[in-house]
């Protein structure tokens, strides 16, 4: 299992490379559908899309790891019913 630390340390290394391909994809692709944007207005809209891409990145590996785990559901071993864990910190 994953600790959350090293998500998030995955997270941004993943987002970082992504914000420098998404600035120059930007700067290429913005002038074929006829916008022109400035480098600054380029590395403002990058970075926009970076912060919801790690949020995004952060979340859904958190998310995925608590399926992986297995620790949202347990097995009650009275009925067989399966039963919300609560979460404790990890």
């Amino acid at each position: 299992m994953q600790s959350r630390v090293t998500s998030l340390v995955e997270a941004v290394a993943n987002v970082v490379v992504g914000y420098g391909v998404a600035v120059a994809t930007q700067m290429i692709v913005f002038p074929r559908f006829g916008l022109h944007a400035t480098i600054d207005q380029n590395l403002g809209i990058g970075l926009i899309f970076t912060i919801v891409s790690l949020i995004r990145s952060y979340t859904l590996r958190r998310v995925f790891n608590v399926f992986a785990s297995g620790a949202l559901f347990r097995q009650n071993s009275t009925h067989g019913e399966k039963t919300p864990l609560s979460r404790t910190a990890s």
